[in-house]
């Protein structure tokens, strides 16, 4: 079933999203901070529609209109948890910016394939309504507001809040979070109204992170360690799931079916994913089900190199969990049919650290008999590892972009700084499981018109499975 306005935005269920067309075009954000190219971020339009003469090409680029505000992630001002309002469309794509705290309202309804700026909602709004900074993720909410989670409050510190956008006007109505008690971070979160429960995760103190990462910096609480649970009537913070200190708990997904009351979150520096459920007494508890080992290493920051699990995704029909080792350079497909024992079924190397022939020289590894080869297509080789991931609506396309965020990315990745990220397509086998590199698709952000770029997290005009919630 195909998304329709006379259905209001999205679709009812995610089996029908499964159904829904085939992605044509894609949203990403290029960011200009920290390559030395004094240039404002843009929204890169791309065609990915293979029947096309501009396939795998950028067809647009919308400048934002300040400098340095590291856009990084994206969001609707309406998805499926508004399905069958026909008053609501999917036309307006929210753009929060980590470092400014700037918010960017882009008209996509106007022109699909050459958005234009809508409304930009200054960084002292934010600060002065909600007393928060450092916006990351949006989700809009079956009531016609947007919902977008910090990372911090304006002097720099951490702090796990939540910002309310009007759907209509965009006015910041202020925060979504009651009472005194507020985790000290935030990152990412996702909500599932059956159950009462919004969960949302840690990254790190705004002005510890920004421009790279302290290993020191972990034992002195700036890095986060748990799951925070809210109840979704009342608002209130009322559980924090601890998954140890060095975890670094990023990216969080329910199972899509909105009854379910279980779903995956991936911790970054332990390289775990942790499976969050509800237990028989009604509280929530997490399990780890996969671990992915660090490798003993010279000639990298730390001797023990973490994967560096930085995204992860659900399919649609809750099949399948995909993860990245953003470090290590592989890319992940797990089998999920019994939800407590995931099962590797694919894996691709996409880059990395430990290449052959890199300044890493691995010591010890108890997965891999001797280092991947560096990853190299349409004779590019590629700089940086495996970072964000979308998955086309029927399961059968992995969109993979290379950059983390500008700050790390110099740390770890130079030459990602010099010659930009890509964005490549994996084709995914739905029946058996396993992942196989598009050669036919490349884009190459090195050669942006204005200086390489660094490209991060994928968008449908139609949604896709990270970014629409079912109610």
């Amino acid at each position: 079933m195909a998304e329709c306005g006379e259905c209001g935005p999205g679709y009812k269920t995610p089996l029908d999203a499964m159904k829904g067309p085939r992605e044509k075009i894609i949203y990403l954000p290029c960011i200009y901070r920290n390559t030395g190219i004094n240039k404002p971020d843009y929204l890169a339009t791309v065609d990915v529609d293979p029947e096309s003469p501009c396939y795998s090409q950028v067809i647009h680029r919308l400048p934002m209109p300040n400098v340095n505000d590291e856009l990084h992630h994206s969001g609707w001002n309406t998805c499926s948890s508004s399905f069958g309002d026909v008053s609501k469309k999917r036309n307006r794509l929210i753009l929060p910016s980590l470092i400014s705290s700037r918010i960017y309202v882009v008209d996509v309804g106007t022109d699909i394939r050459a958005p234009r700026l809508y409304k930009v909602i200054e960084p002292v709004e934010v600060y002065w309504k909600c007393n928060l900074a450092n916006p990351h993720t949006t989700h809009c909410l079956g009531n016609g507001e947007i919902m977008i989670s910090s990372i911090g409050e304006p002097s720099g510190n951490g702090k796990g809040g939540f910002i309310l956008l009007d759907g209509k006007t965009f006015e910041v109505k202020g925060n979504w979070e009651k009472g005194n008690k507020i985790p000290a971070l935030g990152y990412d979160f996702w909500y599932q109204p059956r159950h009462n429960v919004l969960m949302s995760t840690e990254w790190g103190i705004p002005k510890y992170i920004a421009n790279g990462f302290n290993p020191a910096d972990l034992t002195k609480g700036r890095y986060g360690r748990y799951i925070n649970v809210w109840d979704w009537t009342t608002h209130a913070f009322i559980q924090a799931i601890d998954l140890g200190e060095d975890s670094v708990p990023l990216e969080i997904r329910f199972l899509h079916n909105p009854d379910a009351a279980e779903g995956y979150v991936g911790c970054a520096l332990s390289s775990a994913i942790h499976r969050f459920y509800k237990t028989e007494k009604g509280i929530w508890a997490a399990e780890k089900v996969i671990q992915v080992p660090s490798k003993k290493v010279e000639g990298w920051l730390l001797p023990e190199m973490p994967g560096i699990i930085s995204d992860i995704l659900i399919s649609l029909d809750d099949r399948f969990l995909y993860f990245n080792n953003w470090i290590h350079g592989d890319l992940r497909q797990y089998d999920i049919s019994n939800t407590r024992k995931p099962k590797l079924v694919g894996q691709v190397f996409l880059g990395g650290s430990i290449t052959r022939g890199g300044p890493v020289t691995v010591l010890e590894d108890p997965e891999l008999q001797c280092p991947p080869e560096p990853f190299v297509i349409k004779g590019k080789k590629v700089a940086g590892g495996p970072q964000m991931i979308q998955l086309s609506l029927d399961g059968k396309r992995l969109y993979v972009t290379t950059s983390l965020y500008s700050g790390w990315d110099k740390q770890f990745y130079p030459d990602l700084i010099k010659e930009g990220s890509v964005m490549l397509q994996i084709d995914v086998d739905t029946e058996k499981g396993g992942l196989a590199v598009n050669k036919n698709f490349l884009v190459d952000f090195g050669k942006e018109p204005h200086g390489p770029v660094l490209a991060h997290e994928v968008r449908y005009p139609g949604g896709d499975c990270s970014s629409d919630i079912w109610v």
